[in-house]
């Protein structure tokens, strides 16, 4: 059983700053890349950013230079800081993994999604 919890978002003001995280935990074998995803009301979910497990990282272009990915693979947690918020930025975000868990010893790949948390931009 894998877990993902995302905590950090909110509601600030357009310019403002937040910086949200995801934790995963249980029978984690190994994770490769991992991201976060966006979901506006009535639009589809789109990436934001992600970054692999050698801090290899990807951008929206709607992002790029506003937002940074990080993550510390002791504590299996993925960043992401969020700063000159714009009202276009406000959705429920998404934590991702692809991840291997542990069966037995054997890896064993599998993709999962966090619970989502919403970001408010006020303007």
């Amino acid at each position: 059983q894998v877990q993902l919890v995302e905590s950090g978002g909110g509601l600030v003001q357009a310019g403002g700053s937040l910086r949200l995280s995801c934790a995963a935990s249980g029978s984690i074998f190994s994770i490769n890349a991992m991201g976060w995803y966006r979901q506006a009301p009535g639009k589809q979910r789109e990436l934001v950013a992600a970054i692999t497990s050698s801090s290899s990282t990807n951008y929206a272009d709607s992002v790029r230079g506003r937002i940074t990915i990080s993550r510390d693979n002791a504590k299996n947690t993925v960043y992401l800081q969020m700063n000159s918020l714009k009202p276009e930025d406000a959705a429920v975000y998404y934590c991702n993994a692809d991840l291997s868990v542990d069966r037995r010893g054997v890896p064993y790949p599998l993709d999962y999604w966090g619970q989502g948390t919403q970001v408010t931009v006020s303007s």
